[in-house]
């Protein structure tokens, strides 16, 4: 098997910054596709863009989170339960997966699809904000309700089938064999096409970090690229000075910004063998047979 690489901008929509940087690397082809903020103070900006041109590799990314404190959003349902006392999304996983009722989460995903389609977006696929629906934090998966959506869209979705034995997240978590295999035999049942990995590296600063040991910790990983399809996301941003201020880290949206455009990760891609792929492989050649899935999903509820 081939190995290949999606690369994933997260947050379109999200700031002007953000926007910038994002249409420049899907303009010059340096990324696979890019996931857009249907509530972000961004999206329109964004969407206009994207619909002008058909951009052929615009994803929704399903955002029920809302992170910093100098760039906060509301639900576009307005259901309380999705709030917290400020009327903006949760700050945290963790709250949103105490506080957001089920119901109101479906008819978010529901408005959030439907706005960025209304908007002329060719939607290509679907991911997750902070992977808020995956129950990392209290266990409360909300995976079963988004798989059968995105199943009616008829869409590929961002979740992965393995865990990489290197994946600095993944990894850190205990016990997350068991719930990646049920959430894949699903994904597969409800015939919902993911890839093979996905592909982690730290969101914020490391400490003593640079660009050019940033750099050399991604094409790092090209060369230990598994064989398959695997997802990695950066979330590329603009110098800005206004962003510089009031997000933390922003550095390194920067670099992530540069770091397409860099020869050596050039380089890098051609020498280790790695081919640049889009979610329209996914839905072409990764989905499974739904009823044979069916009796996996079987085989991994009953498990003990």
């Amino acid at each position: 098997m081939a190995k290949r690489l999606i690369i994933n901008c997260d947050d379109f929509g999200q700031s002007p910054a953000m926007n910038r940087a994002i249409m420049h690397l899907l303009e010059e082809g340096k990324v696979s596709s890019a996931t857009i903020m249907a509530v972000a103070p961004g999206f329109e900006e964004a969407a206009d863009w994207a619909a002008r041109r058909q951009q052929p590799n615009v994803g929704l990314h399903l955002t029920l989170t809302s992170e910093f404190d100098a760039l906060r959003w509301s639900s576009l349902t307005g259901h309380p339960s999705l709030h917290d006392a400020e009327g903006k999304q949760y700050r945290t996983v963790r709250e949103f997966e105490l506080g957001a009722e089920t119901g109101a989460v479906v008819k978010e995903i529901d408005a959030q699809y439907e706005r960025v389609k209304q908007a002329g977006i060719r939607i290509s696929h679907v991911d997750n904000h902070m992977g808020s629906l995956y129950g990392m934090e209290t266990g409360r998966s909300l995976l079963p309700q988004t798989f059968w959506k995105i199943s009616r869209w008829g869409l590929p979705s961002r979740f992965f089938r393995y865990i990489h034995p290197d994946d600095p997240l993944l990894r850190s978590l205990s016990g997350i064999e068991r719930p990646v295999a049920k959430a894949a035999a699903l994904a597969d049942t409800f015939g919902v096409p993911i890839p093979d990995y996905l592909l982690s590296h730290p969101f914020g600063l490391v400490e003593g970090e640079t660009y050019d040991s940033f750099k050399r910790s991604i094409i790092a990983k090209l060369y230990a690229l598994p064989e398959g399809v695997s997802e990695t996301y950066i979330h590329p941003g603009a110098e800005d000075a206004w962003m510089l201020a009031n997000i933390p880290q922003w550095e390194k949206r920067v670099w992530e910004f540069r770091l397409p455009f860099d020869d050596d990760f050039a380089y890098g891609l051609k020498d280790a063998g790695v081919e640049l792929t889009h979610y329209g492989y996914v839905h072409e050649h990764l989905r499974r047979p739904r009823f044979r899935s069916a009796f996996r999903l079987i085989r991994e509820l009953t498990r003990k």
